[in-house]
């Protein structure tokens, strides 16, 4: 897996977190900005799932296991999408609030995608 991508991806993940948190500060629901960025981390997420699934198919083998590993690349795929509607559907603060915990679960996620190729 390249480190480079998995650095963007999360870096990215924590600046739509932070961006989103200061929405949910100023008490304003998730806007259509927001969902622009969510779907520049969603592509970063979709290009490291292809990527992912380009390396095993290669033969390379993640460090603990493919299992694991294909586990980690969905939820980390499903990660901002699952977040931003639900955040549809709570038009308020805590729609902002949904989409920065998602976008600090993928940023963890991403950590740990790099622990197990063997990072």
């Amino acid at each position: 897996m390249p480190d480079a991508l998995t650095v963007a991806t999360a870096v990215a993940a924590l600046a739509l977190a932070a961006w989103c948190g200061w929405a949910a500060y100023r008490d304003q629901p998730t806007k259509d900005w927001h969902f622009i960025g969510m779907a520049v981390v969603s592509l970063l997420a979709v290009i490291q799932l292809v990527v992912g699934i380009v390396q095993l198919a290669r033969g390379e083998k993640p460090e603990q296991g493919t299992t694991i590993f294909v586990a980690y690349l969905l939820g980390a795929f499903a990660c901002i999408p699952a977040a931003g509607l639900m955040s549809l559907t709570e038009r308020t603060r805590w729609g902002s609030i949904t989409v920065a915990a998602g976008s600090i679960v993928l940023a963890v996620l991403e950590v740990r995608l790099y622990d197990i190729w063997g990072g």
